[in-house]
């Protein structure tokens, strides 16, 4: 019988397998550690146990496996393995008796962490090193961490260790402080849409620089998951990729799209943010996924109006940069700040309702309303602002302050009184006696009489006070006070 067609095709390999990086050169995103690693292996100071931290597809199995390879090359190009040689080649297809990979999530009891440490013993076949990589190694019970604590901080001469997890804080302490610990970055978006150009023109595929944006952008700092979604693009275009197909396949929404929606906040056009979730929502696109790229993109406007108009971030690509120069002309930083803040908070509410639409359309008027609505500090600054202004439109500059009045004149002082100190003779006493005689017989005057006569009344005080009284008083030696009437 002839052979089928599907039998004469050459057997396909994934993408994320066929370019996989099998020399430190070809590893993105990661230079903070490639770094250090080669220095290790030129300079002979490779450590016992080494700790690779980070999140999914950045690249942790695969550095092992490199490092691996560059510690037991039998021919070294400097640091790089030279991918040549048997040992080189047996790592790769993972099938090396000297460098045992374990999956921690299977492999987490006791029982096989004791395999490890009886294997431990024997010396490698052919290899300088027999190295054990364990993959999720934070999957290993407390008990297996324990079993392992003494041979990973004394393991003989011809081991090493190499662990990769995407949860560091997860690994036991004792265990991290053994290790050389190497936290992995996210590869930056840029990057990714770089190696994924390199890709397609050695696989003869046409893509658009939108689509490998959009397909950067979905994989979230992830190589391995750009790559996937690469072949899944060219599975379903036929090798003819453009960004509407990335943005159909994977639920997407396209950076103008998403431009559009922001200027509408900031705006405070409410249907045009309506509209805009309703397109989003009939189109079948990842509703959760719309709030962390539009606080992403409220941070870029941030971080631009902070940085005095540089550029945000070096993910970004000319046109993003230029679009959010645009939007950040005339808008407060701190209404920024407060969108953002609330974006924060839609996306930590949506993992638990079920009516996504409703609580973003919510969120996203709210922040409408923050980019318009004036709060009380600038009412405040307006109120100072139209005091001052009324005041010099009134003569052009501000008016002087009048003179203070002149304090009264103190009161007059009061009349200076004088006393004669002379001494009265016989017939003066009796005339005065006979006087007092008759002002006692004759009847009182009338009140009001008795009120005009009197003279005004004087405090005992002020009498006492006087310096008339005084002077005479000092001008008759032994003289003194005895009454005062």
């Amino acid at each position: 019988m002839p052979e089928s067609n599907a039998e004469n095709r050459p057997r396909h390999v994934a993408l994320p397998l066929k370019y996989r990086p099998m020399t430190f050169e070809d590893v993105v995103g990661q230079d903070h550690v490639i770094r250090t690693l080669r220095h290790a292996l030129e300079s002979g100071r490779v450590a016992n146990a080494y700790l690779f931290v980070g999140s999914r597809g950045i690249g942790k199995t695969t550095l092992s496996r490199i490092f691996a390879k560059a510690l037991n090359c039998l021919s070294p190009k400097g640091a790089e393995p030279c991918g040549e040689c048997e040992n080189c080649r047996q790592i790769a297809e993972g099938r090396s008796l000297d460098v045992v990979e374990i999956d921690g999530a299977s492999h987490n009891k006791v029982e096989d962490v004791h395999d490890i440490i009886e294997s431990v013993k024997f010396a490698p076949n052919v290899s300088k090193y027999r190295i054990f990589i364990i993959d999720e190694v934070h999957m290993l019970s407390a008990a297996a961490f324990n079993a392992l604590l003494k041979t990973l901080e004394e393991p003989p001469p011809h081991v090493k260790f190499i662990f990769a997890t995407t949860e560091g804080d997860k690994v036991l302490p004792t265990i991290v402080s053994r290790c050389q610990r190497f936290d992995l970055r996210r590869i930056r978006t840029a990057q990714i849409a770089g190696r994924l150009r390199k890709i397609c023109d050695a696989e003869g595929v046409k893509a658009t620089d939108d689509a490998l944006l959009a397909i950067a952008r979905g994989a979230e700092g992830g190589m391995r998951d750009a790559l996937s979604s690469l072949d899944q693009l060219i599975a379903f275009s036929g090798g003819d990729i453009t960004e509407e197909d990335a943005l159909s396949v994977f639920g997407l929404v396209s950076r103008k799209a998403l431009e559009d929606l922001a200027g509408a906040i900031l705006k405070g056009d409410s249907a045009a943010i309506l509209k805009s979730v309703d397109a989003f929502d009939s189109a079948g696109k990842n509703m959760r996924r719309i709030s962390g790229e539009l606080m992403a993109h409220f941070r870029n406007i941030l971080v631009y109006n902070a940085m005095g108009g540089k550029s945000a971030s070096a993910d970004l690509t000319p046109d993003q940069v230029k679009t959010i120069a645009e939007q950040a002309k005339g808008v407060d930083p701190g209404r920024v700040f407060r969108i953002a803040d609330r974006l924060s908070e839609l996306e930590d509410r949506l993992r638990h309702v079920l009516s996504v639409r409703t609580v973003i359309e919510m969120a996203l008027l709210k922040c409408a309303r923050i980019a318009t609505v004036a709060t009380v500090e600038e009412l405040m600054q307006a109120v100072r602002a139209l005091k001052s202004g009324g005041q010099a439109a009134s003569g052009g500059t501000a008016p002087e302050r009048p003179a203070p009045a002149a304090p009264p004149p103190p009161p007059p002082a009061p009349p200076r009184r004088t006393y004669e100190a002379t001494l009265p003779t016989a017939a003066e006493i009796a005339a005065a006696a006979a006087a007092k005689k008759t002002q006692a017989a004759a009847p009182p005057p009338p009140p009001q009489a008795a009120e005009q006569a009197a003279e005004p009344k004087i405090s005992r005080r002020e009498l006492l006070d006087d310096p008339a009284l005084n002077d005479l008083l000092a001008s008759v030696p032994g003289a003194r006070i005895a009454e005062i009437k």
